[in-house]
This record gives C-alpha cells, sequence and structure tokens, in this order.
C-alpha cells in the first residue's frame, strides 16, 4: 500500500467498522503511530492527541459507536452525507447518488448487506484511500472538494462535541487535522453547500 493510502484507510475503517472486529481492534494498537504516517506540519500536536487515547473497555466503546453510528437513540452526528446535504435530511437523497454515479465512475462500486449510502463518514475515506492506492489524484481531490469537506468538517466538530464518546471525539479531532492539512497540501477549493443538519 502506498504511504499516502495508509491514514485515511485506518481512520476510515475506524469511523466505519464496529470496534467490536477482531480487525478493528487490531488498529488501536496503531494510534500511536499515526504521526509517523502522514508529514504533519505539526507533528508533537498529532503526537499529544495520539499519545493518551482515551480507549474503554469493549462493552462501552460498543455502545458508544451504536449511538453515534447505527442510531441508537437520538444520534447527535449522523455520518451520512445526505443527512448534512439534503433540506429534509433524507438519507439517500440526491446528493447520494451523486456520490455513487462518481465512485462508478472512477470503476467503484459499493456493495452492502445492509443497503447502507454510500455516502458514510468512514466509507468515503476508505474510498479516497483506494484511489490513492491507484495514484488516481484528480479523482481523490474531487471526492474531498466535492463530495466530502463540504459537510465533513461540521460532521467532526459534532462528533467531538458530542459527551457520547471521548474515544470518537479524539478520533474526529485527529481526522480534522489530517482533512485540514492534505486540504491545505492539495490547495483544495471546497464547494460551497448548504448545511441543513447541525
Amino acid at each position: 500500500m502506498t504511504p499516502d493510502a495508509v491514514l485515511p484507510r485506518i481512520l476510515g475503517a475506524l469511523f466505519y467498522y464496529s470496534p467490536g472486529r477482531p480487525e478493528v481492534k487490531a488498529l488501536f494498537d496503531s494510534l500511536p503511530m499515526l504521526p509517523d504516517l502522514y508529514p504533519w506540519r505539526d507533528p508533537a500536536q498529532i503526537a499529544r492527541l495520539c499519545d493518551d487515547w482515551p480507549l474503554p473497555d469493549d462493552e462501552e466503546l460498543a455502545w458508544q459507536f451504536s449511538v453515534l453510528f447505527e442510531g441508537q437513540g437520538d444520534m447527535p452526528a449522523p455520518p451520512w452525507g445526505s443527512v448534512w446535504l439534503e433540506r429534509d435530511n433524507l438519507l439517500m437523497g440526491d446528493t447520494t447518488a451523486e456520490y455513487r454515479a462518481f465512485l462508478l465512475s472512477q470503476g467503484m462500486a459499493f456493495d452492502s448487506r445492509q443497503s447502507e449510502p454510500e455516502d458514510q463518514f468512514g466509507l468515503m475515506l476508505l474510498a479516497s484511500s483506494a484511489l490513492l492506492e491507484a495514484g488516481k489524484e484528480a479523482a481523490v481531490n474531487q471526492l474531498f472538494a466535492v463530495h466530502l469537506l463540504p459537510w465533513g468538517y461540521r460532521y467532526l466538530e459534532r462528533v467531538q462535541d458530542s459527551a457520547v464518546s471521548p474515544f470518537y471525539a479524539r478520533l474526529a479531532a485527529v481526522t480534522t487535522l489530517y482533512l485540514q492539512e492534505m486540504a491545505q497540501q492539495r490547495a483544495l477549493q471546497p464547494a460551497v453547500k448548504r448545511l441543513y443538519f447541525g
């Protein structure tokens, strides 16, 4: 795997997959290494965030994941772009269809047994990792500037502001820094879109 594809793959997996899965648990051991996986402008800041990452026990973390990503109770920060970008906060709205068309144009089809929308935040990071791995730089830029960044920063703010999970709040803080640095390094101009949630 190319070096620049590793970090979004780890972050995406943590935002998408249940923490009870063995392959996700294995990622917890990699958290202290995140400062080494990207050319951060302020490596010390990332190191501080990753050094004392709050990791609750398995049962508590599974509950936190369920609240934040599966809709158990009142979801403080829905992880699907369409909820933020559609006037009625609809899943699978027009913006999801636009993103699906973009993925198909890159030869990427998402197969989910749960029929989950492709515009889930973690899935979008995983897609960016696959595009980086394939060397599709223009498509990477389009994914971020058009489809993810217009709502992604606000989504991450809400995850950080939520009292549900210190673990996922820390993940959101690290991911925000990654997106900011990546956007600056690529000179991205995120599309300005109205947000209808949060």
